[in-house]
């Protein structure tokens, strides 16, 4: 069984979820599961989060524990996910 995460969520996310933290904890073992059970909770994110192929967004980045992640990334018991969106400008 997989243990407690917490992922971190960025505002540009959160507005499109009503009610979606900043901070939640999931029970998950890689980041593939941690987007599944966010998914479960506010319907639609892993759409978000994830592409039809799948693999992550190209214009998001996530991290476990401070290192670049992608689906099959393992995340530790107790650690932490960060998503975050592309910041662009000219």
């Amino acid at each position: 069984m997989a243990d407690p995460v917490t992922v971190l969520l960025p505002e540009a996310l959160r507005r499109l979820f009503p009610g979606a933290p900043r901070q939640a904890e999931v029970t998950a073992g890689t980041v593939a599961e941690a987007i599944a059970a966010l998914d479960r909770l506010w319907p639609g994110m892993a759409d978000r989060l994830c592409d039809s192929t799948p693999a992550i967004r190209r214009h998001l980045n996530i991290f476990v524990d401070g290192e670049r992640a992608r689906l099959d990334t393992p995340i530790p018991p107790r650690g932490e996910m960060l998503v975050m969106t592309w910041i662009s400008g000219g």
